[in-house]
């Protein structure tokens, strides 16, 4: 599906739905800017797009391929960028995804390509139909309202991590080992996603020998430079979460591994003292003459020596173990 909004300067209006015949026509004035949003789409769409705007072959091949690692490619005549927008879906075995979204940026059109639709993009959209302030200050600033948008829905996706960490350090000990590891280690795994989606953004927007990597307005820096502010307070807050993972997770697995040597301890102390037992009481159940064998009180007196001698070496070493 393909949704176009056109900024008309001269009118200072945005006009919607504009034909693909009617756009070179519509961009001839290049104070126009011209903002085309393609999603749930198939080749032959893509292919009449890289037509009109002469895209190169390789751009098309990211825009179809799975999975394309963020990163921004400089063309003679626009510049293309592939970002992840987080995905929060409760209630799925995998709770957050990335949803991959191409941007072709040119010096009066932006195009966003992706597979389904963002919830940024649609209320830039709604937002569209009443106020021209995503359009009218160029094409990068358009770009930055888009980033900046998907940028800012990581935010409650990490606040949603940090509160599930602190639920799982309040209950870890109510539930089964197994579950609890599988909860972290799903955390972790979410951390490395974000990780991995948000660092290559963050080296697109960063400034290198103090330009930008792209075409920038100067009225515009402030943005961009706002925006690089946001993509550094994530990768921030996905170094301590995962800190707060591994330290649960240490501290988890010392816990158990301390539980578990006082089982063994336990065992330990059964066996030391019956050992003895078993020595004495193998001693005396011989099938040979022994001393006072046939006396009544014989029996007696190795019982309450057995009894004895056990509390004496429990005796030993409960205060072996208070010490």
């Amino acid at each position: 599906m393909i949704k176009t909004h056109l900024f008309n300067k001269a009118n200072n209006e945005i006009i919607h739905d504009v034909q693909l015949d009617n756009i070179q026509m519509a961009t001839a004035n290049k104070e126009n800017l011209l903002w085309i949003d393609l999603y749930d789409y198939d080749n032959v769409e893509l292919q009449q797009l890289a037509q009109l705007f002469d895209f190169h072959e390789l751009t098309i091949e990211d825009c179809l391929a799975v999975d394309t690692r963020p990163k921004m490619d400089m063309y003679k005549n626009y510049s293309f960028f592939v970002f992840h927008a987080a995905v929060y879906k409760e209630y799925k075995d995998t709770e957050i995804t990335t949803e991959t979204l191409n941007i072709f940026v040119g010096d009066h059109y932006v195009i966003t390509v992706h597979k389904q639709k963002l919830k940024w993009l649609a209320h830039m959209e709604m937002f569209a139909l009443k106020d021209t302030r995503f359009m009218s200050g160029g094409a990068d600033l358009l770009l930055h309202t888009i980033i900046d948008g998907i940028t800012d829905e990581y935010f409650p996706v990490l606040d949603r991590i940090r509160s599930r960490i602190d639920e799982l350090e309040d209950t870890m000990y109510d539930y089964p080992a197994k579950k609890i590891t599988d909860e972290f280690l799903a955390l972790k795994r979410s951390i490395i996603l974000i990780r991995q989606t948000i660092m290559p953004q963050r080296r697109i927007f960063s400034m290198v020998s103090g330009k930008w990597q792209f075409p920038v307005h100067e009225v515009n820096e402030p943005f961009f430079k706002d925006l690089n502010d946001h993509l550094e307070r994530i990768v921030d807050s996905t170094e301590t979460h995962q800190e707060l993972v591994n330290s649960a997770l240490d501290t988890y697995y010392s816990i158990i591994s301390a539980k578990s040597i006082d089982k063994l301890n336990i065992l330990t102390v059964i066996s030391t003292i019956m050992l003895p037992l078993s020595v004495i009481a193998s001693f005396f159940g011989m099938n040979v003459p022994l001393p006072f064998q046939d006396e009544w009180w014989s029996t007696i007196v190795i019982t309450a020596g057995l009894g004895v001698f056990t509390y004496a070496m429990w005796k030993y070493f409960t205060k072996m173990v208070t010490q």
